[in-house]
């Protein structure tokens, strides 16, 4: 996996309930673990700005409820730092669905902004955002 250019701060455990911000048809969905993540023994799995995880719908589209997609985190509450010293935080904890592990976007829009660590290790899921932050 590509590394971004940003000291990201754990922001989501495992069984955060999250928006999902395109429009592939789920609305809220449930952090279910983190793919490519190192971890301690023992200790849980937190995903970050950029990570890649599973996520289980919980609401939207009935053929989608209960599925497991696989996601990447695009907006995150708690404040992470850029190497130019300023701190960003979003309004909201929010992901984009992929539909393989190349990480082709399952939707065709997003809504809302996307953080600019997103475009340098997903440009495909940065290409259907309408604001890069």
């Amino acid at each position: 996996m590509k590394a971004i250019s940003a000291r990201t701060t754990a922001g989501c455990n495992l069984g955060t309930k999250m928006i999902a911000a395109d429009n592939s048809g789920a609305k809220i969905v449930k952090i279910v673990s983190v793919k490519r993540g190192k971890g301690k023994k023992g200790k849980q799995m937190c995903a970050k700005l950029a990570d890649m995880v599973k996520v289980s719908v919980k609401s939207g589209d009935p053929e989608m409820k209960g599925k497991v997609f696989d996601a990447v985190l695009i907006r995150q509450k708690k404040p992470f730092r850029r190497l130019n010293g300023e701190r960003i935080g979003f309004e909201d904890n929010a992901v984009a669905l992929l539909k393989d592990d190349k990480g082709n976007p399952k939707g065709t829009q997003i809504k809302g902004p996307i953080a600019k660590e997103i475009l340098e290790r997903w440009p495909q899921v940065a290409k259907i955002a309408s604001i890069v932050y």
